[in-house]
């Protein structure tokens, strides 16, 4: 009797291991989800740098009579609270259910994966944004657009 229940506490554990050691697709999607990205710099009155430093470079880029047009496109992600609960979730949901959830947590996570954007940027010829056009996305970016407010560039010779 000892016996038989020495060998079923062992292969038991041995399972659960196995399963949570194996498991993880899901917690590791969430965590590595793209980050979000902050909109608001596609609003006149910001630079192109701060557009590129903050959604990446343009995919494209034209000067026509001296006008730059960029497009962007980008993946709005999610911010890093965001991130870890949904790992969190996915870890214990995978623990108690001895790792059957990752059938349910990993599609799911391929599908939040964040928004594909995209907008048209044109500058003036100090590379500041004169115009916006949303591509892709269209409702999130202009509902950022409408409350942005340029912000401040700060150089040596202003502080």
């Amino acid at each position: 009797m000892r016996r038989g229940f020495f060998y079923g506490w062992a292969v038991a554990t041995t399972c659960l291991w196995a399963v949570t050691a194996g498991s993880g697709c899901a917690v590791y999607m969430a965590a590595t989800q793209p980050g979000e990205k902050d909109l608001s710099v596609l609003s006149a009155g910001q630079p192109r740098a701060r557009l590129i430093a903050e959604l990446g470079p343009p995919v494209s880029t034209q000067v026509e009579r001296g006008v730059r047009t960029d497009i962007f496109s980008f993946t709005q992600g999610y911010n890093g609270g965001v991130k870890a609960g949904r790992a969190i979730l996915h870890g214990a949901a995978d623990v108690a259910t001895f790792g059957l959830w990752e059938a349910v947590g990993t599609p799911t996570e391929g599908y939040f994966s964040g928004r594909q954007l995209s907008a048209q940027v044109t500058y003036d010829h100090n590379d500041i944004v004169t115009a916006v056009v949303p591509l892709k996305g269209s409702e999130e970016i202009q509902a950022v657009m409408t409350d942005a407010q340029p912000q401040p560039i700060v150089t040596s010779s202003t502080r």
